[in-house]
């Protein structure tokens, strides 16, 4: 089968969540790089990328790398591209760029050089002087950086943090990508439970029931790439018959969400039943100090208000302190798994991270705190004849 070069971008501090992921889906073929994972596949890890990552942000099909330093190598080289054995005749391709510490910065610029090249590219391959675009859109992006120019085509559309169940959100909602990550990160595994104290309209407990029963995050909704005919249908249908086929519906969870808002609880079992996951998942009004459990080294991942969001520092930290003593005197045996964007977080929840790792929520910088919880004893071995 044909083989092509993918990038999945990814948010800062994801990189190597993203990777592993892609390595998962059997592609070993991979760099990791500022922001993206690039790998080398088939054909169908177009299909296979968009409906499994859980963790990047979109895929992007790579058509060509080079330097350049003037317009005139700009354009050059990207005319040089085989744009025709992916784009066609009758296609809405629209050019989008960025520059960063590179020659040349002016990426209207870029974006105009860019179209004008695939255009007279495409003019050798289809004989005509004029393009309706009105057909499958592929997105081009020109990205240059230090003077090296990347050219990709968008595989996916709308961002792949868009799962397609949540409609109404709460203030500064946490991406789908992001919650995926922070509870892959955990090493969380389907036959622990899991809580989310914070759990607003729901996305921690949603992605960890998705990710319990290996429901692929792209199983629901489509995605741009399925328009392109040089795409055959085949290769989707087996990867969307895939999804059905690698799920595991009958595993058994416990994932509970908790909240002092209401109403935001009504948008989370609103979202858990589009993710066709409300019957995996306890969603109960609670504050965080009346947090209990009767059961034992569970994991708490959550997302609890950032200063940015309250507007006050000391009414944070307050909260930060409460959630210190309600979790070392309930959950004893629990580990806890904390972001947030307070620098002096482990001061005033009392305790010193077992690890923390830095990552970015949207454009608010953060660390993902890492408290770990002791091991669970193991069962005991009875010998045979006892």
């Amino acid at each position: 089968m044909q083989k092509v070069d993918l990038i999945a971008t990814a948010t800062f501090g994801l990189e190597a969540v993203v990777a592993e992921e892609v390595k998962a889906l059997g592609y070993h073929d991979v760099q990791v790089e500022n922001g993206k994972v690039q790998y080398r596949a088939d054909l169908s890890a177009i299909a296979r990328s968009n409906l499994w990552l859980r963790t990047a942000d979109r895929v992007r099909l790579k058509i060509g790398e080079f330097r350049a330093t003037t317009f005139d190598e700009l354009f050059e080289q990207t005319k040089a591209l085989p744009w025709a054995d992916w784009i066609s005749e009758d296609a809405a391709f629209p050019v989008e760029g960025k520059s960063v510490k590179s020659t040349l910065f002016s990426v209207s610029d870029c974006q105009a050089i860019v179209k004008k090249a695939v255009v007279e590219s495409l003019k050798k391959t289809y004989k005509r002087d004029w393009f309706e675009e009105k057909g499958p859109l592929y997105k081009i992006e020109v990205a240059l950086h230090k003077d090296v120019a990347t050219l990709t085509i968008d595989t996916s559309g709308p961002g792949l943090h868009k799962r397609g169940y949540r409609g109404l959100i709460g203030t500064a909602p946490l991406k789908e990508t992001m919650a995926a990550a922070m509870i892959l990160l955990s090493r969380w595994k389907p036959d622990r439970i899991l809580m989310d104290p914070f759990c607003g309209s729901g996305t921690i407990p949603i992605e960890a029931a998705l990710i319990g029963q290996n429901i692929a995050p792209g199983m629901n909704r489509e995605f741009v790439s399925e328009a392109w005919p040089v795409i055959p249908r085949s290769i989707w249908r087996e990867a969307r018959a895939e999804t059905h086929d690698l799920a595991r519906y009958e595993q058994k969870l416990e994932i509970i969400g908790t909240d002092a808002d209401d109403e935001i609880l009504k948008v989370a079992r609103r979202n858990a039943g589009e993710a066709g996951v409300d019957d995996l998942i306890h969603f109960q009004r609670m504050d965080v100090r009346d947090i209990r459990s009767k059961r034992k080294y569970g994991y708490l991942i959550c997302n609890p208000p950032y200063g940015e969001r309250l507007g006050e520092w000391k009414q944070v930290s307050r909260l930060y302190g409460e959630m210190g003593r309600t979790f070392a005197a309930e959950l004893d045996t629990w580990s806890f798994y904390i972001i947030t964007s307070d620098e002096q977080f482990e001061e005033h929840f009392g305790r010193t991270a077992s690890k923390k790792r830095k990552l970015y929520n949207g454009n608010i910088k953060v660390d993902y705190y890492q408290f770990y919880g002791p091991k669970p004893p193991r069962p005991a071995v009875v010998a045979p004849g006892e």
